[in-house]
């Protein structure tokens, strides 16, 4: 007997019905990036493990997908490589290739790449399946999508403004109601830098970014086995606690960090962010969280992240600003600044919350009954006139009995039925059937279009 099939952990297939609903999300975000003058591009699935590495943490790069070199993988490696075991090692050289981590990076190579054919301010966008090494659980997949939107060749805080009325509008789109999260790399930056811990820098906000993961205890433990001291540990607590509106954080933010330059101009640029969406009338909620640090090395300015009100899950948007990135691939000087929808999680939300509209998972509208060759014949000159006034519409393919027909309509929720026999076609017409109310009517080609439209 044939073994059964199956998928890798943390893949999933997706549906009909489930394509439907990711094609509204795809499609969605897709519209409102055109909106605010994005083009769309894309990168290949895998690239050289030498553009990924390194460019994601020591987390990230556990969690990069090496692809085996084809070919004799073991030439060039000694016996004694082999029988050391060193995993790291070993994979250095069985592997050149990996499969992309997320598309900003890949981005980046990207406009190195093609620097001569671009035109800065550069705005893109990218809607592409990533792949990551993690721990699959509700949620969190080890193949998904991102919908990334980026500015590269611009230094304008309007960019960051831009970015975040993008999100708002994609969520009121959606009729999600969110929370975005706004944070700045300098003010921790400052924050590591007043206690005393500006070499701990990548070390705090890797703790700090799982506090509403693990708590504050976990947090202020890993910290500890971090090096910390206990006395910068202390001095940590009142700042990423720090409640109150987003004024009062920033002049709060003033105060402590009046001795650090970095984290001053980051309060500075966190205050014309936010000062200036206020002014655009953003229909979700929008907080400066300290407590955000987005994990991930580049990030060097403002940063974001979007968590749903309604549904417990992570997070479902996140980016920020990063002022370096393409300079680990020889092009100083070009700064960037993006976001990045999590299009699984949204799909997950929008489940939940059963939030798509009903004409965004609809298939097929109107589905024509096959009596024979004459009747077919006949009704295909029709649904060419229906499929030309931009109605979704199919014959079925072979002369089955009546009940087999019906009991495919029904299964594809198909909301009307074309019944084409002798008495209809000496007339002209169609018999219309409304699968939910169970109506029928003798209609014209033209009749039928307006009522299945209606």
């Amino acid at each position: 007997m044939a073994a059964k099939p199956s998928i890798p952990k943390g893949t999933r297939d997706f549906s009909p019905v489930e394509m439907a609903k990711r094609n509204y999300i795809f499609n969605t975000i897709r519209d409102v990036y055109h909106l605010y003058g994005f083009q769309q591009i894309e990168t290949p699935s895998m690239e050289m493990l030498s553009t990924l590495m390194g460019k994601y943490g020591d987390e990230g790069d556990k969690l990069l997908f090496k692809i085996q070199n084809s070919g004799d993988y073991f030439s060039g490696i000694t016996d004694e490589e082999l029988l050391s075991r060193n995993a790291a090692k070993l994979a250095s050289k069985f592997c050149e290739k990996g499969l992309r981590y997320d598309l900003t990076v890949p981005f980046a190579r990207y406009v190195v790449m093609h620097r001569d054919e671009i035109t800065f301010p550069f705005k893109r966008y990218q809607v592409q399946p990533v792949w990551r090494a993690d721990r699959p659980q509700k949620g969190r997949y080890r193949e998904f999508y991102q919908c990334d939107a980026d500015v590269v060749g611009s230094d304008s805080l309007l960019n960051e403004v831009e970015l975040m009325q993008i999100v708002d509008t994609v969520f009121s789109r959606f009729n999600i109601r969110v929370c975005i999260k706004i944070n700045n790399r300098k003010i921790l930056s400052g924050i590591a830098e007043i206690i005393g811990e500006s070499d701990k820098i990548v070390d705090i906000t890797v703790a700090i970014d799982k506090l509403d993961k693990i708590g504050l205890d976990n947090v202020n433990a890993e910290l500890k086995e971090k090096g910390i001291s206990d006395e910068a540990i202390a001095k940590l607590q009142p700042i990423i606690l720090l409640s109150g509106t987003n004024a009062e954080k920033l002049a709060t933010l003033k105060n402590v960090l009046s001795a650090s330059e970095v984290g001053l101009k980051g309060v500075e640029e966190s205050e014309f962010i936010l000062n200036t969406l206020e002014t655009m009338g953003l229909k979700n909620e929008i907080e400066l969280d300290l407590t955000l640090a987005r994990g991930l090395n580049y990030y060097t300015g403002a940063i974001f992240e979007v968590k749903a009100l309604d549904v417990q899950i992570g997070s479902i948007t996140g980016g920020g600003r990063y002022d370096n990135l393409t300079g680990v691939f020889g092009m100083a000087g070009v700064s960037g600044v993006g976001i990045s929808f999590g299009a699984d999680r949204i799909f997950d939300v929008l489940n939940q919350l059963e939030l798509y509209p009903k004409e965004a998972v609809n298939g097929t509208e109107l589905l024509f009954i096959n009596f024979g060759e004459k009747e077919a014949a006949y009704s295909m000159g029709i649904l060419a006139k229906v499929r030309a006034a931009n109605i979704r519409a199919e014959i079925f393919p072979d002369a089955a009995k009546m009940k087999k027909q019906m009991s495919y309509a029904n299964a594809k929720n198909i909301p009307f039925v074309a019944i084409v026999g002798e008495n209809e076609m000496n007339e002209g017409k169609v018999m219309l059937k409304n699968m939910t109310t169970g109506e029928q009517n003798l209609v014209s080609a033209d009749e039928l279009i307006a009522i299945v439209k209606k």
